[in-house]
């Protein structure tokens, strides 16, 4: 299994706000779906940072997400380790297989392959 990226996920209603700041730092805009905004690095595309208000398809807002080359095998990984999945496996309409899984704090993480 391949880590293509980890952002964490900084839960706000600020986003005018915060896409001012943000870009002030030299990141630019990569992603905006109106619920999530992600800016990244110009340099370094996989720096990210992003900014939810909510999830607007899944039941509960994760604190972190991790792009890896192959979500199936991560899935089957975090089964087989008993973790708590929060969020089934599923492929979202924006181009991401994605699921999500509670962290032994207690963080929800969101793991996901573009397709």
């Amino acid at each position: 299994m391949t880590i293509r990226r980890a952002m964490p996920i900084l839960h706000s209603e600020a986003t005018p706000e915060n896409r001012e700041f943000y870009r002030t730092l030299g990141f630019e805009e990569a992603m905006d779906h109106g619920w999530i905004t992600t800016f990244a690095s110009p340099s370094a595309p996989a720096v990210q940072v992003s900014f939810l208000t909510s999830d607007k398809t899944a039941p509960v807002p994760p604190d972190l997400s991790v792009e890896v080359d192959d979500v199936d095998a991560v899935h089957a990984a975090v089964l087989a380790s008993g973790a708590e999945i929060v969020h089934p496996l599923r492929d979202e309409e924006w181009g991401v297989r994605r699921f999500f899984v509670r962290d032994p704090d207690g963080r929800v993480i969101n793991v996901l392959s573009h397709r």
